[in-house]
């Protein structure tokens, strides 16, 4: 029997330029079967989320350009779990929004905030961590977050520092650290109490309502002016409104790292956030060349390390190729070094300069 007071906000708003040509402004990589598993990233989460909490209590969060798409893939939703976002103002807004809708509804509500596009396979490992934060939240006035025991000095993510005494499964959390160089990247794995941040983030809604409260009065007063209005006809007449006047602010800078009851769970699964082709390579199976190969039949020679994709059983040749990413979609052909891979966004804006919108 699930719990009627778990809920979950997957976060679905993003683009994802990264993964270009895929994953474009009109149709972004939460969308698509990017493993080749034969369901999008958006209904894996969903399905991971509704193993344990009921599932006309997991809300969509996303940009009002995507409604279409969301039912399109998640057929039993219902418009009351589709929070959509009228303008672009990053997580902290349309947390505080979403969340004061869940209050509005069960003042006794704890919930995830889960990203829509996460790699994760150990799936009940992850759900008895996010429960463990749950019944923590639901009798202290903690702000929660799952972290991820890095495995080698990456500088794409940010760190969380927790305190190096602590015995307990749930440690309190010292300090946020920015995105780090190499050499302090290091220094973190060297001292042994330091996590990748994820983005996962587990709290009640009286604790994160409070918070934002406090720490975000300006913010809090801009949507709780239109709390009567939650969960009415009324609703999407005051967010058109009101919603594109809110700073745009992270939920990490805007209560994480301002506030003193920060805890964080070392997380018992692996992760990735596929935020790349690159990530995308490292969890995918690889044929005898070391290529990763989503939906096409390759032909190689002296080609390996690669990371292929195309449309289903289109025959992809490759000859003297080696860590390149090679992406055909529709009217694009992408073939790029795998160690260059941060500049696509670049590349995407160069072909949308030249070509037009259309191709982004």
């Amino acid at each position: 029997m699930k719990n009627n007071n778990y809920y979950a906000i997957l976060m679905a708003g993003g683009v994802g330029s990264r993964f270009w040509p895929v994953s474009t402004q009109n149709f972004p990589k939460q969308f698509h079967d990017m493993l080749g598993t034969g369901e999008t990233l958006i209904q894996k989460t969903f399905n991971r989320l509704a193993q344990f909490i009921p599932e006309e209590n997991i809300f969509i969060l996303t940009n009002e350009r995507y409604n279409d798409l969301v039912f399109q893939q998640l057929p039993n939703v219902t418009e009351r779990q589709v929070v959509l976002e009228p303008a672009m103002r990053n997580t902290a807004p349309c947390i505080l929004y979403a969340s004061l809708k869940i209050q509005k509804e069960n003042k006794d509500a704890v919930m995830i905030v889960a990203p829509s596009d996460h790699w994760i396979e150990d799936e009940n490992a992850f759900s008895e961590n996010v429960q463990t934060a749950f019944k923590y939240c639901e009798t202290n006035d903690a702000l929660m977050t799952l972290g991820i025991t890095p495995i080698f000095p990456n500088t794409g993510y940010g760190y969380i520092e927790y305190d190096k005494a602590s015995t307990n499964e749930i440690k309190t959390v010292n300090q946020f650290r920015e995105k780090p160089d190499y050499e302090t990247a290091k220094s973190f794995l060297d001292q042994g109490n330091f996590l990748w941040n994820a983005g996962i983030f587990m709290w009640s809604v009286k604790s994160v309502v409070s918070a934002f409260k406090n720490n975000q009065p300006e913010l809090y007063s801009l949507f709780e002016s239109g709390y009567s209005s939650y969960n009415t006809e009324k609703e999407d007449t005051f967010i058109k409104e009101n919603y594109p006047k809110a700073e745009n602010i992270s939920v990490d800078y805007a209560l994480m790292e301002k506030s003193n009851n920060v805890y964080v769970i070392p997380a018992t699964f692996d992760w990735n956030d596929l935020g790349t082709w690159g990530s995308l390579y490292d969890k995918l199976d690889k044929d005898s060349n070391d290529n990763a190969v989503v939906n096409s039949r390759v032909l190689a020679d002296d080609a390996s390390g690669n990371m292929i994709r195309s449309k289903k059983d289109k025959i992809v040749v490759v000859d003297g190729l080696n860590d390149y990413v090679i992406v055909d979609k529709d009217e694009v052909l992408l073939i790029f070094p795998k160690a260059k891979e941060q500049d696509i966004k670049k590349v995407l804006q160069n072909v949308k300069a030249n070509f037009g919108e259309d191709y982004g």
